[in-house]
């Protein structure tokens, strides 16, 4: 859809890359390809990465930390 909208000036998209449905925690370069879709699309600084939704009650807290913690994308993204 990004593809052929444009993204209005002064907003940011905050695509979910990280899942709500699996108690899978990605690996970081995964979640590093999803958010560089995005980028490819609408540039770096329009990009915010967030969750497909809220964790709280859908994962066991361990997991929905260990989610959060795992896109230590910083490096994948370089």
């Amino acid at each position: 859809m990004w593809q052929q909208a444009k993204l209005p000036v002064g907003k940011m998209l905050m695509p979910g890359v990280v899942s709500h449905a699996t108690n899978l925690v990605e690996h970081p370069q995964l979640v590093a390809d999803r958010i560089l879709r995005y980028t490819a699309i609408v540039s770096r600084e329009n990009v915010t990465a967030g969750t497909d939704c809220g964790l709280g009650g859908r994962v066991h807290a361990d997991v929905a930390w260990a989610k959060l913690r795992s896109p230590s994308v910083d490096v994948a993204l370089d």
